[in-house]
This record gives structure tokens, sequence and C-alpha cells, in this order.
């Protein structure tokens, strides 16, 4: 539906975000400041104990510094309710006391036919409700009691029972009045192909309504009683009601349960969410019957930031959770990822819980897998690598699975955790003699891997560089909003730097920034203005130049970029020989000398710029001292093999 010209801009004129989001949050009033519109609670799409959710009524415009959510008051309120564009501003509108206007007559039409077929479903819940208890439904009672379900459960899980007739349902519901084409639309019944009746979906079935975010009965997933049925399991069709890939079983009483701090868990099947929440996993849900979809895993980080996936313990199962790795990739985002809780071979959740108690079930969840480790199983497990060839197709297949990370801090941290991994799998082992390695390239001697410029050396320029940028901010905050997505991104190298980062971020280019910083991290902040280094900076120096200013903050981010960037060049140049020394590797380390070399040269500039040359001239000389170290033991160790 389109809305008339101004009309949104008028909504959000009416009513401020804070009162919308108000009603989900409880605002932490040491950080927030009503008077300026600027609050602070404990996010609402993640779990956290400190206040890192910041509403701007000013901006109309929220976001989260440890989940980055962002939005205005309409996509909080469909991210929150899970509803749509409309149904999100006629929530905000009723609360503003503006009328929406009317909708077309077809819109209209489909809006009060999907009504209509949600009350048709809920008459089939009752009336699949009242079969379970007739005779007819005797072993379908057995069953569910041998699965370990009291009545009490049953009522709560509203299981009913499909009787084995073919117009059982249709004869019920035409008798109270509903209309044929309702029925079928619904995805209750089907057209005889002999030109008799339409006939019942679901005959002889233990019966599992399902129901969306709202509650809405919208259909149900059908287990056979008959062993010889070629579908054991059987969903409804697709109808205006339901869409099997955007969906999700039990999801809205799982995301107030994830809402309260239970994890979201992730099962294969109905009976298996039934079990664990029975069993106190508050917080489940399962796709229906197919691979989970990008819309069903949207849904799940919309109620958690990292569910638990906790598929069967069969070749099945398994193949589920690694197709899931695959899908998951390029969608994930910082805090925002999966785990992974292997059932023992054989076993779903349910029999886990019946055979080995809730504990174990809880041990599972407890040890769950981070996604980058089951990617790596997944490409390693009954491999062989025993040649160079055979490691270079395992570093091809998982470089290409990486790539598909669209964010490059994750995608970053994913290569460090595969290159850790991968050294663990290939470093040479001892052997059971004492002496040299047996059979075994000579390893970089641990004298080189502890070097002043493979390890911290580096650090103390680096430390001084994001020192200048946070201090020149902190004094020209005018600059601030040209350099904040920069300043989120950068890595700094310590706790304080990364407080001070977030105040920056958190208050923005604020005319009070020094004093409202200095309340909340004065210690971290004279500990940045402290070094001369930062205090012959001329934007500290001289505060109030706005284009010194930005032009310091962005020198400084890209030599802190260009020093990086050849050190990480280093580190894969070592983790890609192996561990094993060869004038591949000499040669490799001389080519990155030659590259740190041409990005220092511009440290002439700062001293044209500075009352003295700074502390990071002296350190780039260190670190060619130290480089020349690396090289000698490297040829030191070379030369040693070479006489073996």
């Amino acid at each position: 539906m389109s809305l008339p010209p101004g009309f949104l801009d008028e909504l959000r004129t009416r009513i401020s975000l804070s009162d919308v989001v108000g009603r989900k949050v409880m605002w932490d009033s040491r950080k927030s400041n009503q008077a300026k519109g600027d609050m602070w609670a404990p996010c609402p799409f993640h779990q956290e104990k400190t206040a890192s959710f910041h509403v701007d009524d000013r901006k109309g415009f929220y976001y989260c510094f440890g989940c980055h959510a962002k939005g205005d008051a309409i996509s909080f309120v469909r991210e929150t309710e899970n509803v749509g564009f409309m149904e999100a501003v006629e929530i905000i509108a009723r609360e503003a006391g503006m009328p929406v206007p009317k909708r077309d007559p077809a819109a209209q039409a489909k809006a009060d036919k999907r009504t209509q077929l949600a009350e048709v479903m809920e008459q089939a819940v009752q009336y699949y409700r009242l079969q379970l208890k007739t005779a007819a439904a005797g072993a379908a009672r057995d069953y569910l009691a041998g699965r370990g379900l009291s009545e009490a459960a049953l009522d709560r899980w509203e299981i009913g029972f499909a009787p084995d007739g073919w117009q059982g349902l249709w004869d019920h519901l035409t008798g109270k009045g509903v209309a044929g084409d309702l029925i079928m639309a619904a995805g209750l019944a089907k057209d005889s192909q002999k030109g008799g009746k339409p006939y019942d979906t679901f005959r002889n079935r233990i019966m599992f309504p399902i129901r969306d975010a709202r509650k809405r009965s919208i259909a149900f997933g059908g287990r056979s009683m008959d062993p010889s049925d070629n579908a054991k399991y059987l969903n409804s069709p697709e109808t205006e009601l339901f869409d099997k890939g955007r969906s999700l079983y039990n999801h809205g009483p799982a995301r107030e349960a994830a809402g309260k701090g239970a994890p979201l868990i992730v099962a294969e099947g109905y009976m298996d969410v039934i079990a664990l929440v029975e069993a106190g996993f508050a917080a489940c849900v399962a796709p229906l019957g197919t691979a989970i979809t990008e819309s069903q895993l949207q849904m799940m980080w919309r109620v958690s930031p990292e569910p638990v996936i906790a598929l069967d313990g069969d070749r099945a199962g398994l193949q589920a959770a690694l197709r899931l790795i695959d899908l998951a990739l390029p969608l994930l985002e910082a805090g925002q990822s999966l785990r992974f809780a292997l059932m023992p071979e054989g076993l779903d959740p349910d029999d886990v819980l019946k055979q080995q108690g809730k504990g174990a079930m809880q041990r599972l969840l407890d040890g769950a897998l981070p996604m980058v480790q089951l990617l790596w199983r997944r490409e390693v497990e009954g491999g062989v690598f025993d040649s160079p060839e055979r490691k270079a197709a395992l570093d091809k297949k998982l470089r290409a699975a990486i790539a598909k990370i669209k964010d490059p801090s994750i995608r970053g941290h994913y290569g460090e955790a595969i290159k850790q991994m991968r050294w663990e799998l290939f470093a040479p082992k001892r052997s059971g003699k004492k002496g040299p390695w047996k059979d075994k390239p000579a390893p970089v001697q641990p004298s080189t891997k502890s070097s002043l410029l493979v390890s911290a050396g580096q650090g103390a320029e680096e430390h001084l560089r994001e020192a200048v940028i946070l201090a020149t901010l902190v004094l020209n905050p005018g600059v601030l909003p040209d350099f904040e997505g920069e300043l989120e991104r950068l890595d700094f190298t310590s706790p304080e730097h990364r407080h001070l980062r977030d105040c920056l971020l958190r208050f923005g280019a604020d005319e009070d920034l020094r004093a409202r910083i200095e309340t909340e991290a004065g210690a971290a902040l004279a500990s940045v203005l402290a070094p001369r280094h930062v205090q012959i900076s001329p934007a500290v120096r001289n505060p109030g130049d706005a284009e010194v200013a930005a032009m310091c903050v962005a020198e400084e981010l890209a030599k802190l970029a260009a020093k990086r960037g050849v050190l990480r060049e280093i580190e894969e140049a070592v983790e890609d020989i192996g561990g094993v020394v060869d004038e591949g590797l000499t040669w490799r380390l001389k080519q990155a000398a030659e590259a740190r070399d041409k990005a220092v040269r511009s440290e002439n500039e700062d001293k044209a710029m500075f009352d003295t040359a700074p502390s990071g001239a002296q350190m780039d000389r260190d670190e060619r001292n130290a480089f020349a170290r690396l090289l000698g033991e490297i040829e030191q160790n070379s030369g040693a093999k070479a006489k073996k």
C-alpha cells in the first residue's frame, strides 16, 4: 500500500523514538539525558547487562554498539513485534493518535480473507483436539504417552488427531457454515480427482498446530500413524497464511523466553522442540521439515544473536548442519553467528533427554562448537594431507569458504582461527627420541617467533598513533562524524583505547564531548593526552582547526593501515610455509621489509610538522633492526639445515 506524501514524516514527529523503544527497554538513568533525547538501555535485540543500546531522539535513530542493530521507529517495531511494514506503521499511528489512510479495496479484501482463514484454522485446531479424546485416537494417545507426553503437555501444545476418514474435517466445518473455498484456501482439504467432494488433507495423523510469531494458527504438521505411509510427517501446503520457508515452529513462545535470557536452540522436529521445552529449555524452535532457509535464519537472529543448532546425530542431521554453514557465512555480522551442539550418533535431542537426562543435554549445549570449528572439521575430516598438492587443495577450499564472509573484520578473525588450526594439524611432531626433529624440516626457532617484529614490538608505535587519533577527536569533535566508520573498524591495542573509542561513538560530536568523556573515562583520557608525541601534534597543541585535525587523523589512520598490512603479510608468509625455513621464506620477508621501508618514508614529513621527530621514527629503526635479526636467524637455520 502506498501512503500519502508526508504521512510518515508527520508520524515520526508526532511520537518520539524513545517513547516507542521505551515500551521494550529499561532506560539507564545514569547514562541517559532525557532533556537532550540521548537515551541508553540494555539492547532488546541481544542479551547483555550493560547499556550499549543508544537512542537519539533528535535524529530519530537507534544504534547498538554491541550487536550493531540500527534503524528508526518503524524498523524497531518491525523487529521487536515481527510484523510487516504497514502493520508497524499502524501500531505507531495508534500510539500517536493518527488515523492511517484507508487501504484500497483490494488490499482490504486480502486482509479480510487472511483474518477469515486464521479463524478457520482455529476451528480446525479445536476439532483435532477433540478428536484426540475419542476412541478412534487410542493408538495415537498410546504413542504420545510412550513419548513421555502427559495430558497437561498435550493441552499446552494443543496436540490433536485427524481421524482416518476422507471428509471428517470437511463435514465438520461446512456443517458450521464455513465456506468450502475458505477450507480449501486454508490448505485443510483438496479437490477430488474423481469428481467427488473435496477430501481432508490430513487423515490418521497426530496433529501439531503451527502458529506464527503473533500466535495465530497458520498451518499444521501431521505425523502418520500408518507405518506404511510414504510421508511420516506432512505439513500444510503453502497458503496465504503459511510460507514454510518463513515460519518456525514455536516461534512466539521461544522469542518470549529468549527475551528473558534463555539461549535459543534450533532442533529438527516438533517432538524435539516439545521435549526440550518440557525439560526446561524454553527457547526452542524448529524449521518445518526442510533445510533452514535464509529467511528462517534471519528470524532466528532477530530472536537471539547466537542460536545453538542441535540437529539429529545422524548423517542427515550432520549434513544439514554443514549446509547451514554455507548459508550463514555471507550473513555473519559482529556478534551474530551460530554454534553447533552435536548430538551423539544415532540420537536426537528427544532421545538424549530420555536416555541420558537433562544434565547430558545441558553439557552438549554448553559444549556447542563455534561455526569456524565445524567449518574446519567439514574440510579436514576423512582427508589425507600427505603432499603439498593436497595441502594446497585444502587451503583453496578454506579460502573459498572464508571469502564468502562479507564483514572484513569477521573474515580476518576466521582467517586467523583457520591458520591456528592449520598449524596444529601440520606442525612437525617430535619423535620419541631426544635430539633433533626426526624426518622433518627445521622449524622456525623460538627466538625468531618471539623477536621484536613478530611479537609485540610494534605495539608501542601503534599505541602512540592510536593515542594521537583519539586525542585529536576528543579535542576537535567537529571532525568526528567524518571518521566514525574508520573508528568503529579500527582494532585498538588496549582496553583503555577501546573504551575511549566507544565513548566517542556514543557521545558523538557533542559540544560538551571532552567533559562527558572525562566524567566517564577520565583516567583513560589522561593517559592518552600525556605522551609528548601526542602533545606536540598540531591538532592537539592548537585545537579548533578542523582542516588540520582531519588531516592529522587521516594521516595517522593511513600509517596504521600501512604498518599493520605489512605485518600481516609477514605473518601470512610464515604460516603459508607451515613453519619450514627455506629461501622462499627469506625472499618473501625481504620483500615485506622493502614494503615497510616505503610505508615509513613519510616520517620526514612528521619532522617538519612537529617540533621534534616523533618516537615513531625511532620505532621504525628498531623494527628494521629486528627484521635484520629475524632474517639472520632464518639464514642461520637454513645454513644449519644445509650442513646436515
